[in-house]
């Protein structure tokens, strides 16, 4: 017994990773599943789908890796955060299917709470903004729009989580309903800074306490998985939201440590340590982990179309046949031809907020062609990037100080992307040796708590650079670039 099984379910797939006593992955397995979109601004999964992927990835990686069930220590587990399941406590079914992050159709609930001045206690209390992206509205929405929910919840039938809880609560054959701080920080319904779920804001969104789980440290006993489910009974020892795992897995554990992931979408948090700070910038106050009950927080922005860009050029464009043709490509792009890709497609997120925001393109000409278009797509992700870090350096002045930003995720990989975000930034960019940081953090959560994997210190001495890419760029051309982006933005808004 010497392997810990990490479960990364994430927005378009699932995967099973088998990492051994070296903290190196031995093997993965990976499914994707439908994306359901029933009206514009609408996204959901299909919570059947996020259960068999679970479990078939797991029991696939497990048997890839060439061990037995039994020789899996224990579990971690991250997951894509504030995407709800409300399910019938008896039967374990869901009552619909879970809303997704990205889904929009709460605007109009989160714009009549600002309109009635609601907006500032909601940010004092859980370091969130009102806005659709989170999950306390949508809980709202599937109680109110789903006959018999509401009472159903109110008597107690119905349990609402994250997707960490929910499958917990499947793993355990419904013994247990609990998550992690990570997770209940990011559901609008939880006081980040009383470490307990929010009486105030559950009465004014209407959402009964009692279908809430039990919130815990990231390394925990959250419960022991059902034999029948991946072979064995199986602790589960660690959980984390899929941006705070990657913090994990990126050793950031120093106060003033940054990390950006660039998925389907980019998110960059910087550790504050044991500062909560009050964004002026409307940047998010988050928990970045919680361990032996002392919190740890962090500055979060986060972007809403990273490398969904690309798969935009892949699939609506049908410009590149796939991703890795995006480099390539953008070299050709003409030099002269400075063209911005606002890539809005569903509203903008930090430091904007502006879920009407729409996707635009400025600079076109007669001789823009495909190579502009790319080089302008994998552009906007370092845009956005800055976007953010200034508005990091603006809210906490120690984060002047941050001085490398780790970078992991899929599009980490692109040389090109990478060094274009140094250009940028102005800054080095690290690359860390293992890609898969996200389901490293909930490896080592889990292995820690196991006695299998070093503490902190430990695993922070052993984070190891693939390669660092330093600024190039002149400082003119930067600022320059910089402000044709900001009038890009300002354009797209209206300003």
């Amino acid at each position: 017994m010497n392997n810990i099984l990490a479960i990364d379910q994430g927005t378009t797939s699932s995967r099973g990773i088998v990492f051994d006593s070296d903290m190196q992955i031995v093997a993965t397995d990976q499914q994707e599943f439908t994306q359901h979109f029933p009206q514009s601004g609408w996204v959901e999964h299909d919570v059947g789908d996020l259960w068999r992927t679970t479990v078939e990835t797991c029991r696939g990686a497990i048997e890839k890796a060439g061990i037995a069930a039994s020789d899996i220590v224990a579990i971690g587990i991250t997951n894509q955060r504030e995407t709800v399941v409300v399910w019938d406590r008896a039967t374990g079914e869901p009552i619909h299917r879970a809303i997704v992050w990205q889904d929009r159709r709460t605007s109009d609930m989160c714009q009549r709470l600002k309109d009635e001045g609601f907006e500032d206690e909601v940010t004092q209390r859980t370091g969130l903004l009102l806005d659709p992206y989170f999950s306390g509205t949508k809980v709202a929405w599937l109680l109110d729009q789903v006959d018999g929910a509401r009472a159903r919840a109110e008597a107690g039938d119905l349990l609402f989580g994250t997707v960490d809880s929910f499958l917990i609560w499947k793993l355990t054959n419904g013994t247990r309903h609990v998550t992690d701080a990570t997770n209940a920080a990011r559901t609008l319904l939880y006081n980040i800074r009383e470490g307990q779920w929010d009486k105030t804001i559950c009465k004014r969104l209407d959402i009964p306490m009692k279908m809430l789980p039990e919130v815990l440290d990231c390394a925990a006993d959250f419960g022991t998985t059902a034999p029948e489910h991946l072979g064995a009974a199986l602790p589960i020892y660690g959980v984390a939201g899929d941006q705070q795992a990657a913090t994990l897995g990126q050793a950031c554990f120093e106060p003033g440590m940054l990390k950006s992931t660039y998925g389907t979408g980019c998110f960059a948090l910087l550790n504050t340590g044991d500062t909560l700070v009050s964004s002026r910038s409307r940047l998010l106050g988050t928990i970045a982990y919680r361990l032996d009950g002392k919190t740890t927080y962090a500055l979060e922005g986060s972007i809403f179309v990273a490398g969904a860009v690309v798969q935009w050029l892949r699939d609506g464009l049908g410009i590149i046949a796939k991703a890795a043709d995006t480099h390539p490509l953008a070299e050709k792009a003409d030099p002269q031809q400075e063209i911005y890709l606002v890539p809005a497609f569903t509203g903008l997120g930090a430091p904007y907020w502006d879920a009407e925001a729409r996707g635009a393109i400025y600079g076109l000409t007669r001789n823009t062609g495909p190579a502009e278009f790319a080089r302008a797509a994998l552009e906007s992700v370092g845009f956005q990037t800055r976007d953010l870090l200034e508005a990091m350096k603006t809210d906490w002045r120690e984060a002047e100080d941050a001085a490398v930003l780790r970078v992991d995720g899929g599009m980490s990989a692109s040389d090109w992307a990478m060094q274009f975000l140094a250009d940028i930034l102005g800054a080095p960019v690290d690359r860390p040796d293992v890609l898969e940081t996200t389901a490293l953090g909930a490896a080592w959560l889990a292995g820690m708590r196991a006695g299998l994997y070093p503490d902190m210190d430990g695993f922070a001495a052993r984070w190891k650079r693939d390669a660092q890419f330093t600024p190039e760029m002149d400082e003119v051309t930067r600022e320059r670039r910089y402000a044709g982006w900001k009038d890009a933005i300002g354009r797209t808004l209206g300003r």
